[in-house]
This record gives structure tokens, sequence and C-alpha cells, in this order.
């Protein structure tokens, strides 16, 4: 097994997190990909090692079919539930 995978586990979560957090692979690449974040600083606000931001980012590009997958369940689960959810302009009045 390599390193990256034996950090990378589905213990806490239905989907690729890091070993002893709650912080996905998911969550780490939408802060640096999506959000423009450096990978030390996901690590600083996260209290990480920045190799484990790493491991993360190459766990996500590894494993395409199974992060599609993932963002496919969450998606699908957003969509569920969206009639739960207020929008907070409905609140005010």
């Amino acid at each position: 097994m390599s390193q990256v995978a034996g950090r990378i586990v589905r213990e806490l979560h239905d989907e690729p997190h890091l070993d002893g957090r709650r912080i996905t692979v998911q969550f780490i690449k939408e802060q640096i990909e999506d959000r423009g974040l450096t990978p030390r600083t996901v690590a600083d606000r996260h209290d990480l090692d920045v190799a484990d931001v790493y491991r993360a980012l190459t766990y996500y590009h590894d494993h395409p079919e199974e992060m599609r997958a993932v963002e496919r369940q969450r998606d699908a689960a957003i969509e569920e539930h969206e009639h739960l959810t207020t929008d907070p302009n409905d609140v005010r009045g």
C-alpha cells in the first residue's frame, strides 16, 4: 500500500478523509483548487501537516472515478434535503 493510500481512509465518513481527522479529500481539493488557497494555508488553518494536504490532493487525482462518485453522492444528498433549508431572505420580514 502506498504512503498516500495509507493516510487516506473511510473510517469516519462515507468518503475518503485524512486518517484520524474529519477533513475529507474533497474538502481539501475544494479549498486549494476551487478557492485558490495554498496548501500551506490549508495546512495551517486546519492544523495539518502540509504533506497530508498534498497526499489528499494526490489521492483525489489518482482516484477520479471514486471522487466523481463522492461528488454525485453529495449532490444527490443536497438535492434530496434541499426542501429542508430556508433561504435567509425568506425569514426576514
